[in-house]
């Protein structure tokens, strides 16, 4: 994404990385957008063999090599964690790469879910160059855990359309 993206907390404006075609209000599974508008944050993991347990007011709890999350529209588990192994769609959230050591999810698509708007939809760690991601929102791990010791109940993300 370019430099101009930015994620404004308080006073703060944060290098991120949103979805690879941008940020859409009318957002699809499979789209690679970030969707667009304000959401609330519902929780957030941590993955405990690689990061301190985060300091936060959101509800909090350290991953397991089992947890995943449903993508698959079909499934009545859609955009909702699941445990591993599962045999429908999804992503494993216990990551090799660093991406999802912190995650904290986006309330998106999930009051309840629509099959087929979208799922996963989270705010993680960056990736080393700073690519796109297939839908979320990226930040530094240290500016992550920053900006989530300052969160709570009641803390929204609002993701500007691209």
């Amino acid at each position: 994404m370019p430099d101009r993206t930015r994620l404004l907390a308080g006073n703060a404006g944060l290098r991120c990385a949103i979805g690879a075609t941008g940020a859409r209000v009318e957002k699809s599974e499979g789209d690679k957008a970030s969707p667009a508008g304000t959401f609330p944050l519902r929780e957030v993991f941590y993955r405990p063999d690689r990061v301190a347990p985060v300091r936060t007011a959101l509800p909090c709890r350290a991953l397991r090599p089992t947890d995943g999350w449903c993508d698959d529209p079909g499934r009545p588990e859609y955009n909702r964690p699941v445990t591993l192994p599962f045999d429908g769609s999804h992503e494993e959230l216990w990551r090799e790469d660093g991406l999802y050591d912190v995650i904290a999810v986006i309330g998106y698509n999930d009051a309840p879910p629509v099959p087929g708007r979208g799922s996963a939809i989270f705010l993680h760690v960056a990736a080393p160059d700073w690519g796109p991601t297939l839908g979320c929102v990226s930040i530094e791990l240290p500016a992550l855990v920053d900006l989530l010791g300052r969160c709570g109940p009641g803390t929204t993300i609002e993701i500007a359309p691209s």
